[in-house]
C-alpha cells in the first residue's frame, strides 16, 4: 500500500469498470514534466513506502531541474521483467541456483519466485543452417530442438516451478515484436489499480516497446533477476532529450533510413544515460511501426529509453494486433486523465533539444562495424572502396604494395582486387571478390515488425522476379520474420512465391543472423574465402553490425532496410553502386536498376492496408504459451529445486554463492594487479562475451570436446549461456579482439606474466595461472567500453576471470552497472586522460587505494591507482548511486538480493 503522502489515490471508471489510480495532478510541477518523467512519478506515487520511496523522492521529481546534473536518486519498480532465452536461462538458473542457497542459509526457498510478471520469449536459439530451399524451416526448427532440449526442458521446469513466469515457446516471433504485438498492456492492471506499463528487459533492445508509449529498458540478466524478486531498480533522475520530429518522410524512403538517421544524429550528440522523447507535429504523422522501429535502436544511440507519448495512433495500434475494446478505453481514458496524451503542438520542459525535418531523409545503410557510421546510399560503393582497404593486407611496412605483380592487389581505379573462381555443388562457376556479399537477411527485431518496409522487400522481389533476376549464387538469402502474422499477409497478398524465388525463403521465427545465428556460408564459398583471405560482407535488416557478430567467415557488416537487403542480394557485391548500375539485366537482356523495381509508396500501403487485420493476431496469439506438438512433448523435471545433471554441457549449477554467509566481507583495495587485457575503444559486449560460433581450437571448443560434444553439435555461445565452464572459457574470446599486451593477435590471447618471458596465451588459460598464484587482474579500456547488447555474462565472465577493477575512458550504461552487480569495480580515466596518455603499456603491476573507504557507507570520488613504472592517477569511482555502493559492499546485486530477502 501506497503512504499516500500526497493525497493522490482516486479512481477512474471505464465503462463499467473502476480502476483505483494515482493521479499525477496532486503534485506540483508534475505538469510540465516530459512524459517519461510523469511515468516515473507515477510510479513513486504508488510505491511510496516512507523508507525506499519517500514523499522527498516525489517532490524531488516535480521540482525536476531539466538543466541539472543528475545527482537525485530515485528507487523505479517496474511493472513487468521481459527476457529472451539466451539472457534468460541465465537468470533462471541463477534463480535456481538462489533458491539452494537461502536454503543452505536457513531460509525458505519459496521466497525466490518473482513478484512482477515474468516473460520469456524464445527467439535467438534457432540458427539459420538451412536456406534458400521450401521446407528450411521445418528443418531448421528440427536442429534447434535437437541442440536445444536441455535448454527448453529446464525452461518448461522454470514454467511450474515459479510463480507469474511464463514462456512464449519457439517458433512465434522475436521477443520484442512478441511484447509489442501481444504482451504489452500500455496502461497495466493489477488488484484494482490502473498504471503504466513499465518494464525492464533482458536484451538492450527492450526499448522498442517505447513506441507504444511504455517505458522500459535493457538490463543485465543479474538486475533483471533483483527486479522479479521485488527489488527496485535504483537510478538517477536522467536528463531527458527532447527530439522534436517535422514533416513526413519523402517517398522512397523508408522507417530504416529514419532510425540510421537519427542514430547517427543522437550518437554524434552523446545520449548515454539519458532518456530520449520525441513530441512535435512530426510525431503525429510517424506510424506506430516506425515509433517502434525508432525505438528499437536506442541502444544503438546510447540513450536508456527513446519513447513516444500515447496518442490515436497508438490506440489504433492496440485495436488492430487484438487488445480488447475495453483495454483500448482504459488505455485512453488513463492517459488522457494523467496527462500522457501526446499534444503536437506542446514544448514539455527538455534537457536538451534536437530537431528534424523529415523529409530531409535520405536512403541510407550503415557500416561496415558501426551502426552510426552512416552511409548515404549514393555514396556506398565509394565508401566501401574506402573502407575495404582496412580489412585487406595491401601494403608492406615501408608502405608499397606487398603483391607480387600477377596478384595486384588493387583494380585500375585502386579498389583492392583478388577474384577467385568457386565451383558450385552443381558444377557450375563464378567468381566471387572483396565485397561479395554472402549473407543477405531480413532478420531481426528492429524491420521484421515494421508491415512498410516488410511489405516493401516483398514488392521488390515481385518486381524483380517479373525481370527475371534472382540473387546472385554466392548469396546466403534468408528470411527470418519477428512473428507469424508476417507470414501470414505475405500470403494473404501472394507475395511468398516471389520472396521464395529470390531465395528468401522462410528459415525461422528468431532473431538468426542479427544475433550471430546466420549459420555457415555454403561450403565452397566458406572455402574460397577463408583460402584467399577475401574481405566479403554480409547485409541485414538488423541493429547490430559489430565485428565478429554475424558470420564468422564475414568481415565487414551492413544495416539496411529490407527492401534494399533484396536488391544488394541481386546486385551480389558492395562495389555495385546501386542507385546508378544495373543490378543484372531483364529475360530480353536490358539493364535493370533499382529504380525499375522499387515500390511505390502507394502500392505499399495499398498491400498493408488491404493484406493485414486483426484476425491474423487473434490467431497467432491466441493460445501463445501453449506451444506445438514437440514443445509439449519435452518432458518435464519436477519440485521446487532443479535436479543439475552433472554431464549437462548447457545447464550447470554456477558457483555465485559457493562460501557465502549472511555477513558481508568488508571490501579491499587492490594490490598486485596484473592487467589481463587492453582494449581500445567501442569495445562492445560482443568482444567480450560473444553470442556466435564456438571454434574448435579455443578454451570453450576445447572444453566441449573434452565432455564427449561432437564440433557440429557445438551450437553457439549464446545458447550454452546456462554453462559458465564454457562462458568463462568464451569471455574475451570474440574472433576480432585485439587484445594490445599481445599485438598481432586477433581474438581471446593475452600474455601470461606468471611464466618467464609472458608469452603469449589464452586469455583463459592466463586467468587460470593468476587466479592460482593469487594475483588479482585488472582491464584498461578506452571509450565506450560495453557498449551494445544487456549481456550480463560479459561482467559474470569478467568476475569469473579475476577481474577486480576495469579502468576505462568511458562506460555504457548497462555494462557499467553489470560490472557492479558482480563485484567488478567500474574505475575511469581522468577527463582528457587514456592509458595511452599515461603512457601504460599493459605490462606494469597496478595498485588501487582508497577503495576501503566504502566500509564506512560512504562512496570515494575517486581511488589512487599506482604502477610500478612509476605512473599514478586519481581515477574516478563509477558507483553512481548509494544502492549500487550496497550491490558493492555485498560482493554483487545477488548477494545482497539474497541476504535481503532472508532477513524479510
Amino acid at each position: 500500500m501506497s503512504a499516500n503522502s500526497f493525497d493522490a489515490r482516486s479512481t477512474l471508471k471505464v465503462g463499467d469498470e473502476s480502476y483505483e489510480i494515482f493521479r499525477l495532478d496532486k503534485v506540483e510541477g508534475a505538469a510540465r514534466l516530459p512524459y517519461s518523467l510523469k511515468v516515473l512519478l507515477e510510479n513513486l506515487l504508488r510505491t511510496e513506502d516512507g523508507a525506499n520511496i519517500t514523499a522527498d523522492h516525489i517532490r524531488a521529481l516535480g521540482n525536476w531541474d531539466s538543466q541539472a546534473q543528475p545527482s537525485q536518486e530515485i528507487q523505479f519498480t517496474p511493472a513487468r521483467v521481459i527476457m529472451q532465452d539466451f539472457t534468460g536461462v541465465p537468470c533462471v538458473v541463477d534463480l535456481a541456483t538462489m533458491r539452494e542457497a537461502v536454503k543452505e542459509l536457513g531460509g525458505d526457498p519459496a521466497k525466490i519466485n518473482p513478484l512482477a510478471p515474468a516473460e520469456l520469449v524464445i527467439d535467438h536459439s534457432v540458427i539459420a543452417d538451412k536456406f534458400g530451399t521450401h521446407d528450411a524451416f521445418a528443418q531448421n526448427v528440427e536442429l534447434e530442438y535437437g541442440r536445444n532440449k536441455e535448454r527448453y526442458q529446464f525452461l518448461r521446469w522454470g514454467q511450474t516451478a515459479f510463480d507469474e513466469f511464463k514462456v512464449v515457446p519457439p517458433g512465434t516471433g522475436i521477443v520484442h515484436q512478441v511484447n509489442i504485438e501481444h504482451l504489452a498492456r500500455t496502461v497495466m492492471v493489477r488488484n484494482g489499480q490502473a498504471y503504466p506499463d513499465t518494464l525492464v528487459g533482458t536484451d538492450s533492445h527492450t526499448t522498442m516497446v517505447n513506441g507504444l508509449g511504455v517505458l522500459g529498458w535493457g538490463v543485465g540478466g543479474i538486475e533483471a533477476e533483483a527486479a522479479m524478486l521485488g527489488q527496485p531498480v535504483s537510478m538517477l533522475i536522467p536528463r531527458v532529450v527532447g527530439f522534436k520530429l517535422t514533416g513526413e518522410l519523402k517517398p522512397g524512403t523508408t522507417a530504416t533510413d529514419l532510425v540510421l538517421t537519427i542514430t547517427e544524429m543522437l550518437r554524434k550528440h552523446g545520449v548515454v544515460g539519458k532518456f530520449v522523447e520525441f513530441y512535435g507535429e512530426g510525431v503525429a504523422a510517424t506510424s506506430l511501426a516506425n515509433r517502434a522501429t525508432i525505438g528499437n535502436m536506442s541502444p544503438e544511440f546510447g540513450s536508456t529509453a527513446a519513447i513516444f507519448p500515447i496518442d490515436g495512433e497508438t490506440l489504433n495500434y492496440l485495436r488492430l494486433t487484438g487488445r480488447s475494446d475495453q483495454q483500448v478505453a482504459l488505455v485512453e481514458a488513463y492517459a488522457k486523465e494523467q496527462g500522457l496524451w501526446l499534444d503536437p503542438a506542446a514544448e514539455p520542459d527538455f534537457s536538451e533539444k534536437l530537431e528534424l525535418d523529415l523529409s530531409t531523409v535520405v536512403p541510407s545503410i550503415a557500416g561496415p562495424k558501426r551502426p552510426q557510421d552512416r552511409i548515404v546510399l549514393a555514396e556506398a560503393a565509394q565508401q566501401f572502396a574506402q573502407d575495404v582497404r582496412n580489412y585487406v593486407d595491401t601494403a608492406d611496412e615501408a608502405g608499397k604494395e606487398s603483391f607480387p605483380a600477377s596478384d595486384s592487389p588493387a583494380t585500375a581505379d585502386g579498389v583492392p582486387t583478388n577474384p577467385v573462381t568457386v565451383t558450385a555443388p552443381d558444377g557450375s562457376t563464378y567468381q566471387i571478390d572483396h565485397g561479395a556479399v554472402t549473407v543477405a537477411a531480413i532478420t531481426s527485431c528492429t524491420n521484421t515488425s515494421n508491415p512498410y518496409v516488410m511489405v516493401a522487400a516483398a514488392l521488390v522481389a515481385k518486381k524483380a522476379v517479373e525481370k527475371g533476376l534472382t540473387r546472385k549464387p554466392w548469396v546466403k538469402t534468408t528470411l527470418a520474420p519477428g512473428s507469424k502474422v508476417v507470414t501470414d499477409y505475405f500470403d494473404k497478398a501472394g507475395l511468398t512465391p516471389y520472396l521464395d524465388k529470390v531465395g528468401f525463403n522462410l528459415v525461422g521465427y528468431g532473431c538468426t543472423t542479427c544475433i550471430g545465428n546466420s549459420g555457415p556460408l555454403p561450403e565452397e564459398v566458406s572455402k574460397a574465402v577463408n583460402d584467399h583471405d577475401l574481405a566479403v560482407t554480409s547485409v541485414l535488416s538488423g541493429n547490430r553490425n559489430f565485428e565478429g557478430r554475424i558470420n564468422p567467415d564475414v568481415k565487414m557488416n551492413y544495416l539496411a532496410s529490407p527492401p534494399l537487403v533484396v536488391a544488394y542480394a541481386i546486385a551480389g557485391s558492395m562495389k555495385v553502386d546501386i542507385t546508378r548500375e544495373a543490378l543484372g539485366t531483364d529475360t530480353e537482356g536490358n539493364p535493370v536498376f533499382l529504380k525499375d523495381i522499387w515500390p511505390a509508396e502507394a502500392e505499399v500501403n495499398d498491400v498493408v492496408a488491404n493484406a493485414i487485420g486483426e484476425d491474423m493476431f487473434n490467431k497467432s496469439y491466441s493460445d501463445v504459451f501453449a506451444g506445438d506438438a514437440q514443445w509439449q512433448a519435452l518432458p518435464i523435471p519436477t519440485g521446487n529445486t532443479f535436479e543439475w545433471d552433472a554431464e549437462s554441457t548447457y545447464v550447470r549449477k554456477p558457483p555465485y554463492f559457493e562460501g557465502m554467509t549472511m555477513e558481508t566481507t568488508p571490501v579491499t583495495d587492490i594490490a598486485g594487479a596484473r592487467v589481463l587485457a587492453k582494449l581500445g575503444d567501442s569495445v562492445t559486449t560482443d568482444h567480450i562475451s560473444p553470442a556466435g560460433a564456438i571454434k574448435a581450437d579455443t578454451p570453450a571448443g576445447q572444453y566441449l570436446t573434452e565432455h564427449g560434444v561432437e564440433r557440429r553439435d557445438f551450437n553457439s555461445y549464446g545458447s550454452r549461456r546456462g554453462n559458465h565452464e564454457v562462458m568463462i572459457r568464451g569471455t574475451f574470446a570474440n574472433i576480432r579482439l585485439r587484445n594490445q599486451i599481445a599485438p598481432g593477435t586477433e581474438g581471446g590471447f593475452t600474455r601470461d606474466f606468471t611464466k618467464d618471458g609472458a608469452p603469449v596465451s589464452f586469455i583463459y588459460d592466463a586467468s587460470q595461472n593468476y587466479q592460482a598464484a593469487g594475483i588479482p587482474l585488472v582491464v584498461l579500456a578506452g571509450k565506450e567500453y560495453g557498449s551494445g547488447s544487456s549481456r550480463d555474462w560479459a561482467a559474470k565472465g569478467t568476475a569469473l576471470l579475476g577481474v577486480k577493477a576495469v579502468v576505462a575512458e568511458s562506460y555504457e550504461r548497462i555494462h557499467r552497472s553489470n560490472l557492479i552487480g558482480m563485484g567488478v569495480l567500474p574505475l575511469q580515466f581522468p577527463e582528457g586522460e587514456s592509458a595511452q596518455s599515461l603512457g601504460l603499456t599493459g605490462e606494469e603491476t597496478f595498485a588501487i587505494s582508497g577503495v576501503t573507504e566504502l566500509n564506512d557507507g560512504s562512496t570515494p570520488r575517486t581511488v589512487k591507482v599506482t604502477t610500478d613504472s612509476g605512473v599514478e592517477f586519481d581515477a574516478v569511482v563509477r558507483i553512481d548511486t548509494p544502492g549500487e555502493a550496497d550491490y558493492y559492499r555485498n560482493g554483487g546485486i545477488m548477494q545482497y538480493v539474497l541476504r535481503s530477502l532472508i532477513r524479510k
